[in-house]
């Protein structure tokens, strides 16, 4: 399922699986469409009368990026054919282009030709009904085509272009495809097909024994023939290998963009800090749209995907990028919110990444009675990161241009979405999405939005509206300590649910999102009854396997693997474990008091796969992923949990406290 290499420039967005096979192609947004859908896009090598696809076996594959970019690392060798590709793959900074070199090398002590091979399985616009495929005799392109999308692929070795090609029928009338008609090293040159379709291109070198060469490979995007063959022409004229190197440099330096001291991190901590940097780029679209995850692989689960912007989500991604210094890459988000919030001022619970209303399953209607389908959280989160972007940066020009159309309609639902009977905001979906009440995360998110929607009244001169969002919030916090806190426990709890007769019943779960407490600046991370808390969720929700980690919360059912509660409570989640070691650093009056906390961001580094990607949850016995990878959720997690990490440090050491 996980897609260990991502390559993007927030407009278009690739996935390769761990054979090598391109299986998703996001344009002409991050997030939407997926013009590949999940199928596989291949590559094969040919030579001395063998051939094998990179999936097979045969071959053995290490997956990396190169150092601080987002153009990849790969080695792949196959000692049954005598060959090894090296292999960078890249999408231009700027242009929807991509970019692929690969060095091939021939193991064998005698002179080889070899045949390179690679096949596109496009569903344009997310459907194989009447897509075409055609070679352009002129240009010695492939090109496929449906209404508004085109994909031009080129490529050359040092010597030619295009060797053969061909076009036809997959997937239909017991076609399979053009990557059959590759396996005996040629290909029939159909010249064009339409309907379901696929296509093949190869290319050739002649090696001497322990030779590399190299040849190069791209793919261009655009919503016209015109365009896309002005940004083929372009990749001629600069050279792939020379815009290549470019790419390098642009992500190389936008990484390394802040002079920022580590101190005691270790190298491999701060490798995982920029490469979680870059990911997030990655899963961020131009237009605002932060998108949870893009591994298709989740649709064979439930028949929908992470390929949404979810508020909550975005704003805590935000939230993390802008503390790293990126606060012109999440500006869009905010605006993004701004465009999108209801009349009544709240956000949906998820949104696709063109700002439509994206899927759910929050009904308007529960036990006959009609019911608000949201998460609150979400609309509280983005007020909360927005006011962080401001302090951060101080762009207050920025900040008032969204006042009138985010802050005050967003400020105004949160302050009227009360229940009186227990000065807490009104029962709404949780942040996982499955359960409806009144829930301590999303007390916490309210007041911590409604305290930042304060601040920017105040800092207007609106000092009417500012105290009474103040005032709201001060309520909200006094519901937090009288109906979610429970004296005989000695914690917070996770929520309650207010039947219609003001009848209260508790929910005791443990639950990690607990953290909310300190993270939104409700309570002090030191305070008696959040100490306690975090105390019992550390206790309680600590996986005992070799793997360890901290689950969502008892007995979660998420891609269970056991029924061992006791002992393995739920899958370890990246984003979980990450708030304990926030508390801790919260919290922490001595440098001592951060090796616990540096041994999370280790367990974080140790859990990732072999590229560095990170994803939603763990296998609690073999800690393999579960669901999607990357979750863009995790790397920011990552991200804000370093910068946290080096603020205590920085601070803890100017003090002399050891």
């Amino acid at each position: 399922m996980p897609r260990p290499l991502v390559i993007g420039n927030g407009k278009l967005l690739i996935n390769f699986d761990a054979s090598l096979n391109m299986r998703d192609l996001y344009y002409p947004y991050v997030g939407q469409l997926n013009q590949i859908g999940g199928y596989y896009s291949r590559i094969g090598v040919w030579a001395d009368g063998m051939f094998s696809w990179c999936q097979e076996a045969s071959w053995h594959i290490q997956l990396s990026y190169q150092s601080e970019t987002l153009v990849t690392n790969v080695i792949a060798e196959n000692q049954e054919l005598g060959i090894q590709l090296i292999i960078e793959d890249a999408v231009h900074q700027r242009e929807t282009i991509y970019l692929k070199k690969i060095t091939v090398r021939n193991l064998w002590s005698h002179a080889r030709e070899v045949r390179l091979f690679f096949n596109h399985d496009y569903s344009i616009n997310e459907t194989e009904v009447g897509d075409t495929a055609v070679f352009d005799p002129l240009l010695r392109t492939i090109y496929h085509y449906k209404r508004n999308v085109y994909i031009m692929i080129n490529g050359k070795t040092q010597d030619e272009g295009i060797y053969q090609f061909s076009t036809g029928v997959k997937r239909f009338n017991h076609a399979e495809g053009t990557w059959r008609d590759a396996e005996d090293g040629q290909l029939s040159g159909n010249p064009i097909a339409q309907g379901s379709v696929d296509s093949t291109v190869s290319f050739r070198l002649t090696l001497d024994p322990q030779e590399k060469l190299p040849m190069w490979y791209w793919i261009s995007i655009g919503r016209t023939l015109s365009e896309v063959k002005k940004l083929n022409q372009y990749v001629l004229d600069s050279g792939p290998d020379s815009l290549l190197e470019r790419v390098k440099v642009y992500w190389h330096r936008w990484v390394n963009k802040s002079n920022r001291s580590f101190h005691n991190l270790p190298e491999e901590v701060v490798e995982l800090y920029k490469k979680s940097l870059l990911i997030v780029r990655t899963q961020t679209d131009q237009e605002g749209a932060i998108v949870a995850a893009n591994d298709s692989d989740i649709l064979q689960y439930n028949r929908d995907h992470y390929s949404y912007m979810w508020p909550r989500d975005g704003a805590l991604v935000a939230y993390a990028m802008t503390k790293a210094g990126y606060e012109r890459m999440v500006s869009p988000f905010f605006e993004f919110c701004a465009r999108v919030l209801t009349e009544e001022g709240y956000l949906h619970h998820k949104y696709n990444p063109d700002g439509s209303v994206g899927s759910s399953w929050h009904p308007y209607v529960n036990n006959g009675k009609y019911q608000l389908p949201i998460q609150e959280d979400e609309t509280a989160l983005v007020l909360f990161a927005l006011w962080e972007h401001y302090s951060q940066h101080k762009q207050i020009e920025f900040s008032q241009s969204l006042y009138a159309n985010l802050i005050r309609p967003a400020a105004k639902f949160l302050t009227q979405y009360v229940d009186d009977r227990v000065d807490l905001p009104k029962a709404s979906y949780d942040l996982w999405e499955e359960r409806r009440g009144i829930f301590t995360f999303t007390a916490s998110s309210v007041y911590g939005g409604l305290m930042a929607a304060a601040k920017f009244a105040f800092l207007f001169g609106d000092d009417r509206r500012g105290r009474r969002y103040q005032e709201t919030a001060n309520r909200i916090r006094h519901g937090i300590e009288t109906y979610l806190y429970d004296e005989e426990i000695g914690r917070f709890i996770r929520g309650i649910y207010v039947d219609e007769d003001g009848s209260i019943t508790k929910d005791l779960t443990l639950e990690s999102s607990l953290f909310s407490l300190f993270a939104f600046q409700v309570f002090d991370p030191g305070d008696e009854r959040v100490e306690r808390t975090m105390e019992a969720v550390e206790k309680g929700l600590t996986v005992h396997s070799k793997v360890g980690g901290i689950c969502r919360y008892q007995n979660d059912y998420y891609f269970q693997k056991s029924q061992d509660i006791a002992n393995i409570p739920g899958n370890p989640w990246i984003i979980c474990t990450l708030w304990m070691a926030d508390w801790r650093i919260a919290k922490a009056e001595t440098l001592d008091d951060l090796a616990q906390p540096l041994q999370t961001l280790q367990w974080v580094v140790a859990s990732a796969l072999e590229s560095g990607v990170l994803p939603e949850q763990l296998d609690p016995y073999n800690g393999k992923p579960l669901s999607v990878a990357p979750l863009t959720w995790s790397h920011s997690t990552f991200v804000l949990t370093v910068l946290k990490y080096l603020e205590k440090y920085e601070e803890l050491k100017s003090r002399g406290s050891h």
